[in-house]
């Protein structure tokens, strides 16, 4: 069998789907990284306050793309099947589990936003700005919750030009506020990390309205209907448990973590918090091509499998890792070389420029890691339908790695930030060999019968 994938279609239909969620997610990224620039120049206080906020909200996202990638998973391999009725009741359940995890998380940070924002910083000027800016955003989790359902669902049938236009109007309209409430001007009251957090919830609102437009008015693949949400079939249910939960699990654990580590830097000081948020935000930007060939390779495995061609998945499968390992390349290149560039832009004292320019540069490297084994696992192995692995792997690594070497480089040897950041982010390399060894065997195939409520799942 050739290494390579001889059909131009494949090929297309990858790059297409890359393509077009990368650009959606650079400009999601956009939005963080004018509220990071805004907010960097009004200052550093109120940035490590929205950075450690944000973590919050990072939890949540977590929570929500998990529900979303089971559903994105199930979805498209009906919609290989051309079962729409499927799709829009597993829309259903996904709409539901959403929302109740958005409601849980406003209740949490809306009552008790100084207990969670001290998990991550001791300085009380950080925290004070955080609890501003947390008391109003938290408003925003359940618009950010159904639109993200909405867009899922219409990327399981390949329908995703929808949210590059709607992520073009959720930044033009959050820089555009930012610039009004944060600093005050044309007329407004100067705001600080409240008019950025108003600006946001402005911009999830107006964001959830369009894509509601869209699906009731422009969509002609799924046709959904406001009913289509108000029943559920308990067969599909105990199917999407069965392969979702994993995923919202390991979403769960892997959000946790990545709270964890901002507050184990976090009690390095706020140059370190500061430097962790510019670093990080940037090299969500420079590799959205990285994430996006993830959620192209679900829809592209998933609907492979759907259809039945299970004669493909095989050289699909070394094909996608090849392309993985050149888009981790470029992507380490590219954030090494705009580095020094981008920090230009910041108004930040030297300690947290010069953190951030370390930080940036270890990331360089280990992108080359997270270009292959995050794609592997939670793109080609996931969609799949091995959906525990990825759960046990990154509880492992995490848990019983990463967070406890870093916490006693942290708080025990009293070793540098850089050091500790290099600790957070190695296993990111580490992945890459049980990646490797992983995919090729091809144990992580899972079919199950498309039509029935009692779905059984088999090893091809």
């Amino acid at each position: 069998m050739s290494l390579f994938v001889r059909e131009a279609s494949f090929y297309k239909k990858f790059f297409t789907l890359t393509l077009i969620i990368g650009l959606q997610n650079i400009i999601t990224f956009g939005v963080n990284l004018s509220d990071n620039l805004m907010i960097g120049g009004y200052s550093e206080s109120a940035l490590s306050g929205i950075a450690i906020a944000n973590q919050i909200q990072f939890v949540l996202q977590m929570l929500v793309m998990g529900v979303a990638e089971g559903l994105v998973i199930m979805a498209s391999r009906y919609w290989g099947a051309n079962d729409v009725g499927s799709i829009k009741r597993i829309a259903s359940i996904g709409m539901r589990l959403s929302i109740l995890v958005s409601l849980v998380m406003w209740a949490v940070v809306f009552f008790f936003p100084q207990g969670l924002l001290s998990l991550f910083a001791n300085d009380q000027s950080v925290i004070a700005e955080g609890t501003k800016f947390v008391k109003i955003i938290c408003f925003s989790y359940l618009f950010f919750s159904i639109t993200s359902i909405l867009l899922a669902t219409l990327r399981s049938v390949e329908t995703v030009k929808i949210g590059f236009i709607l992520s073009s109007t959720t930044l033009i309209i959050n820089v555009c506020l930012n610039y009004v409430l944060i600093y005050g001007h044309f007329g407004f009251p100067s705001l600080g990390v409240q008019g950025s957090a108003i600006a946001t919830l402005s911009a999830r609102i107006i964001e959830l309205i369009i894509v509601c437009i869209f699906v009731k008015r422009f969509d002609r693949k799924i046709y959904l209907k406001l009913r289509d949400f108000i029943t559920i079939e308990m067969g599909l249910f105990k199917q999407y448990v069965k392969l979702g939960s994993p995923i919202l699990m390991s979403n769960f654990v892997w959000g946790i973590a990545m709270a964890t580590q901002t507050s184990i830097l976090g009690h390095m000081g706020a140059a370190a918090i500061a430097a962790n948020s510019i670093a990080t935000t940037i090299f969500q930007i420079v590799s959205v091509v990285v994430f996006a060939s993830a959620s192209a390779t679900t829809i592209v495995i998933g609907k492979t499998i759907g259809e039945g061609n299970m004669d493909k998945i095989t050289s699909y499968a070394k094909t996608l890792q090849m392309l993985y390992l050149v888009i981790g390349l470029c992507t380490g290149a590219a954030l090494f070389v705009t580095k020094d560039y981008v920090l230009g832009l910041y108004t930040i004292s030297g300690e947290a420029k010069d953190l951030a320019l370390q930080f940036m540069t270890v990331l360089s490297i280990t992108v080359c890691g997270t270009a292959y084994q995050m794609p592997s696992l939670t793109g080609i192995v996931r969609s799949g339908g091995d959906t525990k692995f990825v759960l046990y792997n990154d509880t492992i690594f995490m848990w019983l790695i990463v967070l406890p070497a870093s916490a006693l480089c942290s708080f025990v040897f009293n070793l540098s930030p850089l050091v500790t950041f290099i600790c957070l982010k190695s296993d990111q390399i580490l992945k890459c060999f049980v990646a490797i060894i992983k995919v090729n065997r091809f144990k992580w195939i899972r079919t199950f019968d498309s039509y029935s409520s009692d779905s059984k799942e088999t090893v091809v």
